[in-house]
């Protein structure tokens, strides 16, 4: 593959039709992070946060005032219904707006780390709580830090509503919080605890796995974590006692339910107060050795093969580290790397990476909004709906099985259909300058139409892979 070819398909998302090929590959893909702009347009149709959150508290305050009244189930049960549906119809409508930006971005290679991030900290909107928040997790802290430092879009990650709530974090309660020693005198359990956002920053997000923290130093993290809630959609006991002020859906410290003293996790002492406390634990954390190592192989991994090459993995860690997690730092380590320029087929794509591809290959228009998130669900790749806080894999085992190749075929001959190509030897030539071989050159040459030539371009080894 020529180096035209590897840096906009491997860095990026392909090609346009009709786009010239960059005279200095690298100079092209540092130039992006210069151009890119995190917000998106105001014609993609992005719902504003307030207004889900505001629609997502008002059934909640609702179901929690009838919940003790039978005779009122039935209606409980229809609104949350509406709500799910209404949540529903904020999902289609992001995926829409995310999928559209991908498709005429001038900035591919900055789309790309949008999106590597965004399955970084994977969150699943499914929940009632979640659907219609989640995609704003990617637009509202993920796209704004993307050029930034590791360690702002950590914090931006970890306080978002969507996060807070996927993770269960919004009605995490210290036992011996003020409202946790009120419930526990009243003979109620320990208060509620709860430790799953502090497990998956530990884990995913940060040191990854065994890396040297303990049990005792999940608990101790969740802990500190105890008061990070969002305002007006918290649940349970949290709603009834502390009425966190603040507009639906924004980030809240509730002190009633913060677990007083210090902590100390991994050997380190944190006598910070309230809210601070756990901001010092994620800015060490976003600083740590183990972390510069996770971040740099799941980069490498990402774009230079499934089996990170261990010296660009180490150049990546020593980037994160002398710069203290800048990530544009780390993206020139990957714009100059060697293993990536020269691997051949280096990647199995996604099928998130082929339907962007497909799509600037050919030109076509985004798909009406409900669309492309269905489609995306029967490719097996739903957005933002992993059903894991790790994620979706990052390697060809997952994605180029038969039955998920087959369903890319059927979908190629409708996109081929769609697009109208009339050249479809012309396009290939474009979208792979130096880059095809001479088994796919022959066989979009026998192939019977144009559309035809054009559905075996979207299969061919080529385009399937990155």
């Amino acid at each position: 593959m020529s180096q035209p070819s590897i840096a906009a398909n491997r860095y990026g998302y392909g090609l346009k039709a009709g786009q010239a090929t960059p005279a200095n590959p690298k100079a092209w893909l540092l130039s992006q992070m210069e151009a890119f702009r995190p917000a998106l347009p105001p014609q993609s149709g992005v719902p504003n946060r307030a207004e889900i959150a505001t629609s997502l508290a008002s059934f909640l305050d609702m179901a929690r005032d009838m919940r003790a009244m039978e005779d009122q189930k039935p209606m409980i049960q229809k609104a949350r219904q509406e709500t799910r549906v209404e949540g529903r119809d904020h999902y289609t409508a992001l995926v829409s707006a995310r999928f559209k930006a991908a498709i005429e971005s001038d900035c591919p290679f900055v789309e790309r780390l949008v999106h590597f991030w965004a399955n970084h900290f994977a969150i699943s909107a499914d929940k009632l709580v979640t659907i219609g928040l989640g995609g704003m997790l990617e637009i509202e802290a993920v796209r704004p830090h993307v050029l930034g430092r590791f360690e702002d879009m950590l914090l931006a990650v970890e306080r978002d509503p969507a996060m807070l709530l996927y993770l269960d974090q919004a009605q995490s309660i210290g036992p011996n919080s003020e409202l946790g020693s009120r419930i526990q005198a009243r003979g109620g359990k320990n208060g509620g605890l709860n430790e799953n956002l502090a497990r998956e920053i530990l884990e995913l997000h940060t040191l990854g796995v065994r890396t040297g923290y303990a049990q005792a130093d999940v608990t101790e993290f969740a802990r500190a974590l105890t008061g990070w809630t969002v305002a007006g959609i918290a649940r349970g006991p949290v709603v009834r006692a502390i009425g966190v002020e603040g507009t639906p859906g924004d980030f809240a410290f509730a002190q009633r339910i913060h677990e007083p003293g210090a902590r100390a996790i991994m050997g380190k002492a944190y006598p910070q107060m309230g809210e601070a406390q756990a901001r010092a634990i994620l800015s060490d954390l976003a600083r740590h050795p183990s972390t510069a190592r996770h971040i740099s192989t799941k980069l490498a991994r990402h774009f230079a093969g499934d089996e990170p090459p261990p010296a660009l993995v180490s150049r990546l860690e020593r980037a994160f580290l002398e710069t203290r997690g800048d990530l544009k730092a780390l993206y020139a380590v990957l714009v100059e790397a060697p293993e990536i320029w020269s691997r051949p087929s280096a990647k199995f794509k996604t099928p998130w990476d082929w339907m962007v591809s497909s799509h600037r290959a050919l030109q076509l228009p985004a798909p009406p909004s409900p669309q492309i998130a269905q489609q995306m669900t029967q490719l097996g790749q739903a957005v933002w709906r992993s059903g894991s806080p790790a994620g979706y894999d990052d390697n060809a085992a997952s994605w180029a099985g038969p039955d998920a190749v087959f369903r890319r075929v059927e979908l190629a001959e409708r996109l081929a259909t769609r697009a109208g190509v009339t050249n479809p030897n012309k396009l290939a030539e474009q979208l792979f300058p130096g880059g095809l071989s001479e088994a796919t050159k022959a066989a979009i040459a026998r192939a019977e139409s144009p559309v035809q030539g054009t559905a075996l371009l979207l299969v061919s080894p080529e385009f399937l892979r990155r």
